[in-house]
């Protein structure tokens, strides 16, 4: 008889070459450029649904999609430039991550460096300078104290 212990490790076994597999996707093209080029936009560009996953880490089922389109793009002969393009008049300038700047998108640049001034301003301000001041006795109690310790 075998030990329950030996049947569920065959049992695990045999299941993980399956979820391997599940999960593969791939995608067939002409030479290596294009599989390059595939790989690379697929890490530029993100996906609408997901908060902030680009096309090659996200599950979500847009993500395929746009992982097809892009392979299709890819296959059909266009460049990095022709693909991003077609996917920002699609989903605007959110999908690529690399956000150009304009008029819409120039408080992403501008809005950091002005934080980091108003942050530096304000400690600069909030630093009082003191002045201390020493009335005679003070100061000949802290020469006795300096004698005594030596």
């Amino acid at each position: 008889m075998i030990p329950r212990t030996s049947l569920l490790l065959l049992l695990v076994g045999l299941m993980l070459p399956l979820t391997s597999l599940a999960t593969e996707e791939k995608y067939q093209f002409e030479n290596e450029q294009q599989r390059s080029l595939f790989v690379e936009l697929s890490k530029e560009l993100r996906c609408p649904k997901c908060q902030n996953q680009n096309l090659a880490d996200s599950d979500a089922m847009i993500a395929a999609d746009l992982k097809r389109k892009v392979h299709d793009l890819v296959s059909a002969g266009q460049n990095k430039q022709q693909v991003v393009a077609y996917m920002k008049q699609r989903y605007g300038d959110f999908v690529y991550y690399q956000p150009p700047v304009n008029s819409m998108t120039i408080w992403l640049w501008l809005l950091p460096a002005l934080f980091i001034m108003a942050a530096v301003a304000g400690i600069v301000l909030s630093r009082k300078k003191v002045s201390v001041s020493l009335d005679d006795s003070q100061l000949q109690c802290a020469k006795e104290l300096l004698e005594r310790d030596k």
